[in-house]
């Protein structure tokens, strides 16, 4: 191992992943020197892992499915998928895990890649140790932003190694669809790959722990969905633990804690992320390596001057969109303390604080049907001490989702504050509905008061119909 001389710069970014990318872009543009360090390929978890795979996986699957509830059309595409194909255009959508195009862009923008593993080694300093063994040492002059994300978390089952079982990144890269599949959890990734993999050739048996699918959102996206996976075939067993898994002679076997044995050829967990902070060298700067990062609304980590965490390490909403969203917080924000901004410290204006991160968070789960949600849900309005009322509507009395197809299925809720007029939270079900969470989001993050809502007129004949579904079943409950 070699060290180098340091090199100084205004900032520096740990990952380069979409939150590492766009904090550098912002810096850049606000004239900082920045480094950006990654020890895996430019673009992160979400261009060739999770988001950009993931949906390429599931575009043709959708297509199909809105295809075959036309009369007309609906015959022309029984079939199956042509799965090669498929993993051909999901391997296109990756750059075929390559990140030429993606240095290029960070070359462009003026930021210094340093490929190698980071680690913090005190106040403002990141050493990089490169994939020769070389270490160069980095001095940020203002911050350092922790952009390294999440992984997937695994259960504590013993033997659990020698199954090698998929996580979401081989159940988003693998090269072939395996004739059985077992997916344990209940949440996006779960459902998803599930509904994917269903519908490229495997037969699916997804194994729930609790009581639903998708917990965190209104109950009825869950049952919607469950019935939707269990007509396309899907085996869904929830109230379900996996006790013990082995693989005996290449087949995985999962026995339930009510004792059942499932067999398969793979199997994936889908039980949840923990932060990528365990060798990051927190331990350097007085944080527990391994957490995740406590920060005020300008993403700063707690009790420091200059340490950011931005995206998922931070916890606040591990999603890539509200994780970009915090990037061009935090881009801003660097840049004004740099620059002694008064108005920033010790209580961040608008501009410089990730609010949306609070009761705005809009997220897309691309199932058959799509559940789409912004906000607080009922149960998280009522914790909350809001005076709420929900208001549901069926998408069969929408003129645009009869027209999508035939036996639209899907359901619309909106959680109104009754004491302040406004929507503390709107959920979607059916297909096409992620288009639709836009607008719910401006609603819900502009707090648009109802009476102004209907003066927003929706096209005739849209889905986006259903919005004055919705406030007439509010004004005549």
């Amino acid at each position: 191992m070699t060290e180098t001389e340091s090199i100084a710069y205004d900032v520096v970014v740990l990952g380069a992943g979409p939150v590492g990318e766009n904090v550098a872009d912002r810096t850049r543009a606000a004239g900082l020197s920045t480094a950006v360090v990654e020890s895996e390929l430019i673009g992160g978890e979400c261009s060739y892992w999770a988001c950009m795979p993931s949906k390429a996986l599931l575009r043709p699957v959708i297509a199909r499915a809105d295809a075959r509830r036309l009369p007309g059309l609906g015959q022309a595409v029984q079939g199956p998928l042509d799965t090669s194909a498929v993993l051909a255009r999901r391997d296109y959508f990756t750059s075929h895990w390559k990140d030429d195009g993606q240095v290029d862009w960070l070359d462009g923008i003026g930021a210094v890649l340093h490929r190698g593993h980071g680690r913090l080694a005190g106040p403002r300093t990141v050493t990089v140790t490169g994939p020769d063994g070389e270490v160069t040492t980095l001095t940020a002059r203002h911050a350092v932003a922790v952009c390294t994300g999440t992984g997937a978390q695994l259960p504590d089952l013993p033997g659990l190694a020698e199954v090698r079982p998929w996580t979401s990144r081989e159940a988003t890269s693998a090269q072939a669809a395996p004739d059985r599949l077992i997916v344990v959890g209940g949440g996006v990734v779960a459902t998803e790959m599930a509904t994917a993999w269903q519908a490229l050739g495997s037969q699916v048996t997804l194994l729930v722990r609790g009581k639903g699918l998708l917990a965190r959102m209104e109950p009825f996206a869950g049952e919607l969905i469950a019935e939707a996976l269990s007509e396309a075939g899907v085996d869904v067993r929830t109230g379900t633990s996996v006790a013990s898994v082995t693989r005996e002679n290449g087949t995985v076997v999962a026995v339930t804690d009510a004792g059942d044995r499932v067999e398969a050829d793979e199997i994936l967990f889908a039980t949840g992320r923990v932060p990528r902070t365990g060798d990051i060298g927190l331990d350097t700067v007085g944080l527990e390596p391994g957490s995740w990062l406590p920060v005020d609304d300008s993403l700063r980590v707690t009790g420091s001057e200059w340490l950011y965490a931005v995206g998922d390490v931070n916890h606040r909403a591990l999603l890539t969109h509200q994780g970009k969203y915090q990037a061009r917080i935090v881009g801003a924000a660097i840049a004004a303390r740099a620059q002694g901004d008064p108005l920033l410290d010790p209580a961040p204006w608008d501009a410089y604080s990730a609010t949306a991160d609070l009761a705005g968070v809009p997220q897309v789960v691309f199932t058959d049907p799509e559940a789409a949600a912004v906000g607080l849900s009922l149960a998280e309005a009522e914790q909350a001490g809001h005076r709420v009322k929900p208001v549901d509507v069926e998408f069969s009395s929408v003129a645009g989702a009869g027209l999508y197809g035939d036996g639209y299925r899907g359901r619309a809720r909106m959680v109104v504050d009754l004491d302040e007029e406004i929507l503390r939270g709107v959920t979607f079900v059916g297909p096409g509905v992620g288009e639709l969470i836009h607008s719910a989001t401006v609603a819900v993050v502009g707090r648009v008061p109802v009476d102004r809502l209907w003066h927003a007129v929706p096209s005739y004949p849209t889905l986006s119909e259903v919005w004055l579904r919705l406030l007439e079943a509010y004004r005549d409950a």
